[in-house]
């Protein structure tokens, strides 16, 4: 172990958690305004809340839709008595449809599903283990990545990163993010810049506000900025999380995330992802084969509810976009760091 992988970081932020006999969820929509939580209590109440964004980033949403399963089990074992795992069916279809493009949604279901397959005539208690575990996990595996992540920072410096990939998108401390909170904590960085991430904000509204509640120094930056940034000088890693990572290491991430490695590969400017293995899709081939999310045009046409576009603006709103294996200099997970990620590599990570 490095002697400075237990240098405290701070980690403040907890976005959902199960309370007594229900979900509590961080409203992420209202952020930086205000602070209010959801009390989630039925499978169709979290079906909501990850489709309208009031819970989001991948292994956040995978965290929800765990905890939904429970939520259902408790539904269908009082629809259902025994017969329950017939009646868990649909419901299960339903919170996989909630997000198409987050691959960490469908690998809780399925974690979930295997242990539907275990339990008893009550089937909440183990259901609720199982969802508690992979919480527990999931804050595990952020901690390691930071370290890991933290690595490659040797130098102090700003990085760039884009989105959330903080406490808020994950069960706590983060995967992109994660690498940040590390490498600030060891002095390896000064500042970051976080850009804006239209069309909601996730970076002004949340990344910023998260660096903030544990002191670290961020600056809000336009989303077109990024290349002005390292044309300056003025940063020397770009930390990204992810959304779907493919057999080959193309890796889907927010919508603008592409342009910031091309622009990073052209200035000479590392780029990093950092993404817990169960973001790694290896049925997907490579990025061509990932769904890209569309959503209604009128997120775009609108800011905080007013209109920024004259009116009947046909708009082309897609979340995500696929960033290639040859524009990342390094893929960091739990189970390790992969330099130039490649089909061969991913194989050999996900064999660990």
């Amino acid at each position: 172990m490095n002697k400075q992988d237990n240098v405290a970081a701070p980690d403040k932020v907890r976005a959902l958690g199960w309370v007594d006999d229900h979900v509590s969820l961080l409203d992420q929509r209202l952020l930086p305004r205000r602070e209010e939580y959801l009390q989630i209590r039925t499978s169709d109440d979290m079906v909501n809340a990850i489709r309208d964004m009031v819970v989001r980033g991948a292994p956040a949403i995978g965290i929800a839709a765990a905890f939904g399963v429970v939520l259902a089990a408790r539904e269908a074992r009082q629809a259902g008595g025994e017969n329950w795992k017939e009646v868990i069916t649909d419901k299960l279809r339903r919170i996989g449809a909630a997000r198409p493009t987050a691959v960490n949604l469908h690998w809780a279901i399925e974690r979930m599903r295997r242990r539907i397959e275990r339990c008893g005539p009550d089937p909440v208690p183990d259901l609720l283990e199982e969802a508690r575990a992979i919480h527990v996990e999931d804050i595990a595996a952020n901690r390691r990545m930071g370290d890991l992540g933290a690595e490659f920072l040797k130098e102090a410096g700003a990085v760039l990163t884009h989105c959330n990939t903080g406490s808020l998108a994950t069960g706590g401390y983060g995967t992109a993010l994660g690498v940040i909170r590390s490498a600030y904590a060891r002095g390896h960085v000064k500042a970051v810049y976080a850009s804006e991430t239209r069309p909601w904000l996730q970076g002004s509204r949340l990344t910023v506000w998260e660096l903030r509640q544990d002191g670290i120094p961020a600056t809000l930056v336009a989303d077109s900025a990024g290349a002005h940034l390292m044309k300056a000088g003025k940063v020397s890693w770009v930390i990204v999380g992810a959304d779907r990572i493919a057999a080959n290491g193309d890796v889907a991430n927010k919508i603008g995330t592409y342009s910031h490695a091309v622009n990073a590969r052209h200035h000479g400017i590392g780029f990093m992802v950092a993404a817990p293995t169960s973001t790694i899709d290896p049925a997907t081939a490579g990025g061509e084969e990932i769904e890209i999310e569309q959503r209604h045009g009128g997120e775009l046409l609108t800011v905080a509810g007013q209109n920024i576009a004259p009116e009947d603006t046909t708009a082309y709103n897609p979340v995500f976009d696929v960033t290639p294996a040859s524009l990342i200099d390094v893929l960091v997970t739990e189970k390790g760091a992969v330099e130039r990620p490649d089909r061969e590599k991913i194989a050999a990570l996900l064999a660990k």
